[in-house]
C-alpha cells in the first residue's frame, strides 16, 4: 500500500478523542439545561406567589366593607376562613388591631392581614391597610413577595 492511501482515513485513537470532547460538551449541554429549568420553575414559583398575594389584595379591596374578614377561599360564595385578631398563627398579638389569614396553596404559603387605623370594631374605623406576604422555597433559600394597599370605610363619617 502506498503512503497516500494510509492517511486517507482516521485512526482509532482520533475517533475515541472527537467521541470524549463530543461526550464532555453533550454533558455539559445537559447540565445548562438541567440548570435553566430549575431557574424556570424558581421563576413560575415565583410568579405564582406574587399572583396569589395580588388576589387576595383585589379581594379586599372588592368585598363590601361588612365582610372585609371573611374570605371565599374556593370562590363558591361560602367564606371558609375569617380572619382573627387573637394572638393564634399567623397573628402575633391578640388586640392590636391586626387580623390575619393564612393559605398554603401549590408549594406558596400566603399571610394576609387587614390593619385597622385605631382600635375598635371594623365599622368604626376610617381606613385599613391590607397586606399579602407570600413564602416559597425557592434554590435553597425561603423567598418571600410582599405586596400591600389602603382601603378605605366607604361609611366611616367620625373624627380623625
Amino acid at each position: 500500500m502506498s503512503e497516500q492511501a494510509q492517511d486517507k482515513g482516521f485512526s482509532l485513537i482520533e475517533v475515541m478523542i472527537a467521541m470524549v470532547i463530543s461526550g464532555i460538551a453533550f454533558m455539559g449541554a445537559i447540565g445548562a439545561v438541567h440548570i435553566s429549568s430549575g431557574h424556570a420553575r424558581q421563576g413560575a414559583l415565583g410568579t405564582r406567589a406574587l399572583e396569589l398575594a395580588q388576589a387576595r389584595l383585589e379581594i379586599k379591596q372588592s368585598v363590601r366593607w361588612p365582610y372585609l374578614l371573611e374570605d371565599d377561599l374556593d370562590g363558591d360564595g361560602i367564606p371558609e376562613t375569617t380572619m382573627k385578631d387573637d394572638g393564634q398563627a399567623p397573628d402575633t398579638m391578640a388586640d392590636d388591631g391586626i387580623y390575619t389569614a393564612t393559605l398554603e396553596r401549590d408549594g406558596v404559603t400566603v399571610v394576609w392581614s387587614v390593619e385597622t387605623d385605631r382600635p375598635g370594631p371594623l365599622g368604626s374605623v376610617g381606613i385599613v391597610a391590607i397586606r399579602a406576604i407570600s413564602s416559597y422555597a425557592a434554590l435553597g433559600a425561603q423567598k418571600q413577595v410582599h405586596v400591600a394597599t389602603f382601603r378605605a370605610n366607604p361609611a366611616f363619617v367620625g373624627q380623625r
